[in-house]
Parts: C-alpha cells; sequence; structure tokens
C-alpha cells in the first residue's frame, strides 16, 4: 500500500468530495416549508457567492414560521457555504447547533465529520461522528464512507480505510475516486 501524507489525503479527500457532491455540501439536506430556508438550500448547492449566500441562510433563520427540522438543515446549509469559505470554526458551529436541534439528523453528523477531519487534530472524533451519521443513514452515505476511510488513514487503521472506501465505492459505482484510492492497497 502506498501511503500519502496528511495534506496529500486531506486535499485528495477535498477535491474528491467537492468533485462528486458539485459543491462543498456533504450532503445537504432539502427544505420543504420555507421559501427563505429552501433559498438557502440552494445557495448552498449552486456555491453562490459566500457573502450573499451567508445572508440569505441567516435571513432564513431569522423567520419565525421555520420548523424545528427546517431551521436545523438551514443550519446544516449555512455550514456548508462556511466550508465553501473555509470557515470551519464557523461551520462546526452551526453543525453542533443543528445536532442540538435535531439530533438524527444525519446530513448534521456527515457535515460535522468532514469539517473535524478539516480541522486537523480530530481524526478519531470524525471517525465518531461519520459512525454516527451513517447509522442514521444518510441520503449520501458514500460521502460519509469515503470521508471515514481518510479519517481511518489518518490515524493508521488501513483495514479499516480499504473496507470505507470498498463501501464508498459500492454505494456509488459511478463515483471514481473511491476506486481509484482503492487502488493502493
Amino acid at each position: 500500500m502506498m501511503i500519502l501524507s496528511r495534506p496529500v489525503l486531506l486535499a485528495a479527500a477535498t477535491l474528491a468530495v467537492l468533485g462528486w457532491a458539485g459543491t462543498a455540501k456533504a450532503a445537504a439536506t432539502i427544505l420543504g416549508g420555507s421559501t427563505a430556508g429552501r433559498d438557502c438550500y440552494v445557495a448552498a448547492e449552486l456555491k453562490r457567492d459566500t457573502r450573499s449566500s451567508l445572508s440569505v441562510c441567516t435571513r432564513a433563520l431569522d423567520v419565525d414560521g421555520l420548523s424545528r427540522r427546517d431551521r436545523a438543515a438551514t443550519l446544516v446549509n449555512r455550514g456548508i457555504i462556511h466550508m465553501q469559505a473555509r470557515d470551519l470554526e464557523s461551520a462546526v458551529q452551526d453543525y453542533r447547533a443543528a445536532i442540538a436541534m435535531e439530533p438524527d439528523l444525519a446530513e448534521a453528523h456527515v457535515n460535522l465529520g468532514i469539517a473535524l477531519l478539516h480541522r486537523g487534530g480530530q481524526d478519531q472524533a470524525a471517525i465518531e461522528t461519520l459512525t454516527r451519521a451513517l447509522e442514521m443513514k444518510p441520503a449520501r452515505p458514500e460521502v460519509a464512507f469515503y470521508t471515514r476511510a481518510v479519517a481511518h488513514e489518518m490515524v493508521g487503521n488501513v483495514r479499516e480505510a480499504f473496507e470505507d472506501y470498498s463501501a464508498a465505492a459500492a454505494a456509488a459505482p459511478e463515483w471514481k475516486e473511491p476506486a481509484e484510492q482503492l487502488k493502493r492497497f
């Protein structure tokens, strides 16, 4: 197996998730009721200008009519925009606030796991967070499996990394990056 350094693995993980997802979303939550909430979702999906996108999401959070779940989803989407802006601290705050509001929102856990991995020094916490997310059946499990594989490599869990890259490849066969990573094993 070819061993990659932390910066190379993180760069590969970022490019893979961004390339596959089309944005920095790790599994953006689609909102139901609020127009403002949907606007925030669209801003996160389409990777618009981060400053104006953050304003859209913050305005959506100020709307009284958001359900608890839609408010949590809007926090996830704003966290995604913070990640696009490389503001990991704010992203982590939004993901944690979403989890506090809706503990079973899988996408909040997936995104938190990605942010923890990219913050550095929290690889084991990222693994635990992504494991919880996978137990909740996220909409895009391949993103969680792939990111957890990278985190496993960071802490030297080679077998677990291989298994997670394999699971990511099986969950999304059209996504080429997990198969590329498996070639190193």
